[in-house]
């Protein structure tokens, strides 16, 4: 009897070990589990939105985790949670995610059948950014929320898909300018220049957001940082900071771009440094995203991004 006990122990513990490990292990030995790979807290970085264009779409999976195929159907629901939303807010105070209003999202089903022997089905979400406000901050947590076939996995069963707020979030108009020499003594490119654009400042937190130059059809993309000082239209912003994204910069080398000089602000007409001290209004700050950087391909360019 004691020999017993004692493995039925040792299953406990390892079916607990095996729902805190990576998804989709070896559940040999420990029954069914249905799970959503690669979701949870740990790693919520991954459901961050950060795409620029006005429609996000993401998929997920839903995964029979077991030792072999199931021999009948699993059927599955899966919900919009306010309480994760509400659970996650308690616990995390430096962001205060709303949640996604209606309209701002469609989901393609909230059900779904895995077929005896398959072992995975998928899911769409998309999310519409034009009708959340870029200053606020948005999640849109979806959980497993029952399975005919096994249990739930306690740690891979929510995606907490989330859209960080920016005061200086949302569409601008963009003027850049390219000249075919290191300076704009240079000729002036007309061809790839252009005035009344579109960007987009891509929240990434708070005080940070991205928006592509206009250089190379946006293979460069700018990283502006700031601080903000107290709330409300009282608040002051200091400390900008620009540069390139190092994902950007890999991507402008694999496409025959250097950089030969990294982005500064463009200043009372002439390039000053990557970084701006002093306190602004939030009117007064919204006219510093002016930059220049030079860069060389088969020649050197001189490049001046405006944004309004």
């Amino acid at each position: 009897m004691k020999k017993i006990l004692f493995i039925l122990s040792l299953a406990a513990v390892s079916l607990s070990s095996c729902l805190k490990d990576k998804p989709n292990t070896d559940f040999s030995g420990i029954g069914t589990v249905v799970e959503l790979p690669y979701s949870g807290l740990q790693y919520f970085s991954l459901d961050a939105i950060t795409d620029s264009q006005d429609t996000v779409i993401r998929q997920f999976g839903i995964n029979i985790a077991s030792a072999k195929p199931l021999s009948t159907d699993t059927k599955y629901t899966i919900d919009v949670s306010t309480s994760l939303l509400t659970a996650y807010n308690t616990k995390n105070t430096a962001i205060a995610y709303l949640p996604m209003p209606t309209g701002s999202y469609t989901i393609n089903k909230l059900s779904g059948t895995i077929k005896a022997g398959a072992r995975l089905d998928s899911v769409t979400v998309t999310i519409y950014k034009s009708f959340l406000d870029p200053t606020l901050s948005y999640m849109l947590p979806i959980e497993l929320a029952s399975t005919s076939n096994g249990i739930l996995s306690g740690n891979f069963n929510a995606h907490y898909y989330h859209f960080i707020g920016n005061d200086f979030g949302g569409t601008y108009k963009q003027d850049f300018s390219r000249f075919n020499e290191a300076d704009s003594l240079g000729a002036f490119s007309s061809g790839s220049s252009f005035t009344g654009g579109s960007a987009i400042f891509s929240p990434i937190l708070p005080t940070e957001f991205n928006v592509p130059s206009g250089y190379a059809g946006g293979v460069l993309v700018y990283d502006i940082t700031f601080t903000k000082t107290g709330t409300g239209a009282t608040a002051t912003y200091s400390n900008f900071a620009v540069s390139f994204t190092p994902a950007s910069v890999t991507a402008a080398t694999g496409a025959g771009i250097t950089v030969t000089q990294a982005p500064v602000f463009f200043v009372n007409g002439k390039p000053g440094s990557s970084t701006i001290t002093g306190s602004y209004t939030f009117a007064q700050a919204k006219q510093l995203f002016h930059f220049q950087f030079q860069a060389h391909t088969s020649a050197d360019r001189y490049l001046l991004d405006r944004f309004y």
